[in-house]
């Protein structure tokens, strides 16, 4: 039974919904809030089970233009020295490969996709929902347009794909409150540089005090540079497992970044294979934010009213899953929509399949996710190592990882005998 279905939101996670519904036969209208899209923000990673779901709907072979295919996931010592090398992509025995990407250059590609095959009318921008109630077998949705003016909407159901500081979210959970911080600080930039390694390599190197994280997120240029994203993580204060520390105001989440904050910790950071120092004053643009998520929910759907993404399960950005994870549930929801005719027993199916895994990501990652391997092996060997199996079993590096890849939903193909 094709159903109107309104998505609040037009990020990743609405609009890789919006295009698998319409795949699906179902009639689909994208509200995104933002007046223009622009290509902003810096680089994210999509993890082979999320690019599967884009090849689905086509998208691969163009993103493969725009993005670079991960080949490995290399953990190291703030020294440079490496810890664990995860092979990643077809060499690691996934279908699909890992892709890093820009992230505003994605959404722009999903936009026009999204506006091509429901139609430019249907997906439109400058329009906010702000309320949405159930009434019988419909939902009515309040809309603030660009002009001022107010609207209201009908539809079978409500996704609501509006962020972490989700309209929809709230109105269900009025006393949450603000989302949680950690106590690091994020700073993002990207710059334009000679490839390091083998030009595909995503490296994360340092500890829970201070981590950098740097990967290219686009082919190289005709000049022989590529553009890389990369991210310093430094705490600030500290907190236990969880958050809940009062994080810097909305209004100064992706402010402009500055030097001065990076190069006290980060200026000595000189690698065998990276000049962390140059790469960082090398920047095109350097963003500031908190690390912040918001604690699990005890239920997404409200009558035909449901949450997806970040509006849902917001995270640290530990492993790779916040945009993957939003894909995850597009393709989930548009599967059980297509199944059944009763769209909240297909809500419930799309919540039990999606909400337990992504609560236990979430506490996964407060407990520092995959990042854990740094910890260790700085605690054991600050001043770095001769030889690593002095200072940490190798094995037991790899059973972690592998567990905790197991527990994010990675899918790897058996290996042949």
């Amino acid at each position: 039974m094709a159903l109107d279905i309104l998505i609040a939101g037009g990020g990743i996670g609405g609009l890789t919904t919006a295009l698998a519904l319409q795949a699906r036969g179902h009639r689909v209208r994208v509200c995104e809030a933002t007046a223009a899209l622009k290509p902003l923000g810096v680089g994210i990673n999509l993890l082979p089970h999320a690019v599967a779901v884009l090849d689905g709907l086509g998208l691969l072979p163009a993103l493969r233009q725009m993005a670079v295919e991960t080949s490995a996931l290399v953990f190291a010592n703030r020294h440079g020295q490496e810890i664990y090398r995860d092979v990643r992509g077809l060499a690691g025995g996934y279908s699909h490969p890992q892709l890093s990407i820009h992230r505003g250059e994605l959404q722009l590609k999903l936009w026009a996709e999204a506006q091509a095959r429901l139609g430019a009318e249907r997906v439109r921008s400058g329009q906010r929902i702000t309320g949405a109630r159930t009434e019988g077998d419909r939902v009515l949705a309040q809309v603030q347009l660009a002009d001022g003016d107010t609207a209201e909407l009908h539809a079978d159901l409500l996704i609501a794909a509006d962020g972490i500081h989700s309209a929809l979210r709230r109105q269900c959970y009025p006393d949450e409150g603000a989302p949680r911080w950690n106590g690091m600080m994020m700073w993002r930039g990207t710059s334009l540089a000679p490839p390091f390694l083998d030009g595909r390599t995503m490296v994360q190197a340092g500890h829970r005090r201070a981590k950098f994280v740097v990967y290219p997120i686009a082919p190289p240029q005709a000049d022989g540079t590529q553009l890389i994203n990369w991210i310093c993580d430094r705490r600030l204060r500290e907190d236990g497992i969880g958050g809940g520390l009062t994080a810097p105001g909305r209004e100064d989440w992706s402010k402009p970044g500055s030097l001065d904050d990076l190069l006290p910790t980060f200026g000595g950071w000189h690698f065998d294979w990276l000049d962390v120092p140059a790469m960082i004053k090398g920047a095109t643009q350097l963003l500031e934010y908190p690390m912040v998520d918001r604690d699990p929910l005890p239920r997404w759907r409200h009558g035909r009213i449901t949450l997806l993404g970040d509006a849902a399960h917001p995270m640290y950005p530990i492993g790779s899953n916040g945009a993957t994870q939003a894909i995850m549930d597009a393709q989930c929801i548009a599967e059980v929509l297509s199944g059944t005719a009763d769209v909240e027993a297909a809500l419930d199916a799309y919540e039990a399949q999606r909400r337990p895994l992504c609560a236990g990501i979430v506490t996964m990652n407060r407990q520092e996710g995959l990042d854990a391997i740094l910890d260790l092996v700085e605690d054991r060997a600050p001043d770095g190592f001769a030889r690593l199996a002095d200072v940490i079993d190798p094995a037991e590096v790899d059973a972690f990882v592998k567990r905790y890849k197991a527990a994010a939903g990675h899918q790897q193909r058996p290996l042949a005998g």
